[in-house]
């Protein structure tokens, strides 16, 4: 028995594979998924500092406010837009459009692109109106 488990063929691994774009943004749609959580956790705590009184909020202000802040700030807001219009794109294809191979290339492309711009776009106004 020990002599037929080393003869089994492995199984494809990512190296096998050529990097196509939908394989990256499906990776890609999973980390954001995953950051969200962490991002979520953030959102949570300025409530929580806004509820706890002025000091307190004072100081998640200045965290969020720092150059390491506004780049945790920058990448959750790229993750949220980047993780919806993923899930947009999933329900387009639970509904059987959008299957064929150059489409899904195409969305997969339009995905990555659209969340930089509309990222881009949210940072301008909220630097111009905020």
């Amino acid at each position: 028995m020990a002599n037929a488990t080393q003869n089994r063929p492995l199984s494809p691994h990512l190296t096998i594979y050529k990097s196509l774009p939908t394989m990256v943004m499906s990776i890609v749609h999973r980390i954001t998924g995953g950051a969200l959580y962490f991002g979520t956790i953030l959102v949570a705590w300025w409530l929580i500092a806004a509820a706890a009184g002025p000091a307190y909020f004072d100081f998640a202000n200045a965290v969020f406010g720092s150059i390491i802040g506004r780049l945790v700030l920058l990448g959750y807001t790229w993750a949220l837009i980047h993780h919806m219009i993923g899930g947009l794109r999933h329900l387009l294809w639970d509904t059987g459009r959008g299957l064929d191979k150059h489409v899904s290339t195409k969305m997969a492309w339009a995905n990555l692109i659209s969340s930089v711009v509309l990222t881009i776009l949210v940072w301008a106004i909220a630097l111009i109106f905020g």
